[in-house]
């Protein structure tokens, strides 16, 4: 019996990548949780973001960290594991088509904010699909906390969030996770701690499924 515990133990161990584009007040929250799984999980986290803390990044201050300092750096510092068991590889730069080899997850985190966003993310959804890695991104994360979170592939939504219609204008139709509250900048609401909790949690949770499955894939491959 204890063998047989030891050997389950010995297969709950971090296996693979997860990339997460964007590493802002979202972004950390999700950093944090994964570097936190225990009997699993990423392997590798994957941190891109050309942004720097300013004063306004309250979570990262409170945190510890230096206003001016690059945010997959301050990601980096605060996983305190072990290299060879969980590791943060920092990318202080934005993903362009120059430098979008650089993403090799296995599941790719797609949370980037600011302007129109949409191009961005179709290029670095196609380059994982193409690589065989699987996609999660947001369509409105706005609301004070109460809302409804949904998390579905794009080929499940109707035509009534217009961040997922410029998507599939893109070429985007389906195998990509689009988790949305159905609140958008037009709604006039704010972004709450309360909802960047919740859907970092619901993000984490879907991208330990996809690694999983992932990780099956290429076992049984």
């Amino acid at each position: 019996m204890v063998d047989e515990i030891k050997e389950m133990e010995d297969k709950q161990v971090p296996k693979g990548r997860i990339d997460l584009v964007g590493c802002g007040r979202l972004g950390l929250r999700i950093g944090i949780n994964l570097m936190q799984v225990h009997r699993g999980g990423p392997k590798v986290i994957g941190a891109f973001d050309g942004q720097k803390i300013d004063g306004g990044d309250v979570i990262f201050t409170l945190l510890g960290a230096e206003v001016g300092k690059s945010k997959p750096e301050f990601l980096k510092q605060i996983c305190t594991h072990n290299p060879d068991f969980r590791k943060v590889l920092s990318y202080s730069e934005y993903i362009s088509e120059k430098n979008i080899d650089l993403l090799e997850g296995d599941v790719v985190i797609i949370v980037i904010a600011g302007g129109d966003t949409i191009p961005t993310a179709a290029k670095i959804i196609k380059h994982a699909q193409r690589r065989g890695a699987r996609t999660i991104g947001t369509a409105g994360i706005f609301g004070f906390g109460n809302e409804n979170i949904e998390i579905k592939d794009i080929s499940e939504y109707d035509d009534s969030n217009p961040a997922i219609q410029e998507l599939r204008k893109e070429g985007i139709r389906q195998n990509h996770l689009i988790l949305t509250t159905h609140k958008l900048i037009r709604d006039n609401e704010p972004v709450t701690p309360y909802t960047l909790d919740e859907v970092a949690k619901t993000i984490t949770i879907n991208a330990l499924k996809l690694l999983r499955e992932q990780n099956d894939k290429d076992i049984n491959s």
